[in-house]
């Protein structure tokens, strides 16, 4: 628009990470929420290798926001520029640049420039704008230096894992358990609350309370729905004390003799938390399997649920 106002900023954090390990973070966009807290869940919709475009969800401010973004990979320079498709209100627009610039083996700068205007004259949302674009800006370089300074140990910090069930039952019962949180305190015996509200259709806010073989606890989280692909993908606001990030999805997947569903995990252990939970022997490897046997367990109580309030309602032949 003629006349329009952008604003620019730029945002520097240098980082004990070679530059290679920096951008590939920051180039695998799928995993962007166990980077970033405040990212719920990024979508690839299209891509050719150098070109990506995606939809993303955000928390902003405390309001969960979603858009549509181009981005262009350049390995070679290690720099991805950005620009919004399709920018979440009050935004006009929105766009800049990741640039890693190797300063040594095991040390990067990244500089993170952008720019941005807004649909609104008002004073006060310009400054909106101005607040939640330097927070989130500041929020995304500081977490992303956390997490790439621990390059050496992702692999044992980082953990993905799934179960599943086959139910002979109609696909669209699966997902209506799964999709009816709210309910599951009547119906599964580990979940003693659970408050549900939706922001927007399909987009829920869910806070439960368990019980475990450690006593009770709460978690908080983000659910985004796709009813006719048959997905429910979450990431907890408020996740177990020994999780620094937990992302996941539920997958109906319907075939000819009936229906599997899939409970898919990805988290990262908070390392320091581990001796306070699990005792001063414990490491790592004991974190992994308990986080593995206690998500597992939980995952695959609610599938069996699923899975009894699918057959018992319609028999399939």
């Amino acid at each position: 628009m003629s006349g329009e106002r952008v604003d620019r900023a730029t945002h520097t954090v240098h980082v004990a990470a070679p530059a290679g390990v920096v951008y590939a973070v920051l180039a695998d966009a799928a995993k962007l929420p166990l980077c970033f807290s405040p990212s719920v869940h990024v979508e690839r919709l299209e891509s050719d290798g150098d070109r990506e475009r995606l939809r993303m969800w955000s928390l902003l401010d405390g309001q969960l926001k979603s858009w549509t973004s181009w981005r262009h990979l350049d390995p070679v320079q290690r720099r991805i520029e950005f620009r919004q498709e399709l920018p979440a209100a009050p935004l006009n627009s929105m766009g800049g640049t990741f640039h890693a610039r190797s300063q040594g083996p095991h040390r990067t700068e990244l500089e993170l420039l952008y720019d941005f205007s807004v649909s609104s004259d008002l004073p006060e949302t310009g400054a909106w704008a101005w607040r939640v674009a330097d927070a989130s800006s500041r929020t995304q370089l500081a977490e992303l230096k956390s997490f790439a300074e621990r390059w050496t140990r992702l692999d044992d910090l980082v953990l993905t894992f799934e179960d599943s069930v086959r139910v002979n039952g109609p696909a669209e019962l699966v997902y209506d358990f799964l999709y009816r949180a709210g309910d599951w305190p009547d119906l599964v015996p580990h979940v003693t609350r659970a408050d549900l509200t939706e922001d927007a259709p399909g987009v829920q806010r869910l806070t439960t309370q368990t019980l475990t073989e450690y006593g009770s606890h709460t978690t908080g989280s983000v659910r985004i729905c796709f009813p006719h692909a048959g997905r429910i993908v979450h990431k907890q606001t408020a996740p177990h004390t020994l999780l620094e990030a937990h992302t996941g999805e539920w997958s109906v997947v319907p075939d000819e003799s009936g229906v599997t569903v899939i409970a898919q995990h990805s988290v990262v252990l908070r390392e320091e938390n581990i001796t306070a939970v699990l005792g001063e022997h414990a490491g790592l490897a004991q974190a992994r399997r308990h986080v593995r046997e206690e998500l597992g367990r939980d995952s695959r109580a609610l599938l069996a649920h699923a899975k009894r309030h699918a057959e018992s309602a319609v028999r399939m032949l």
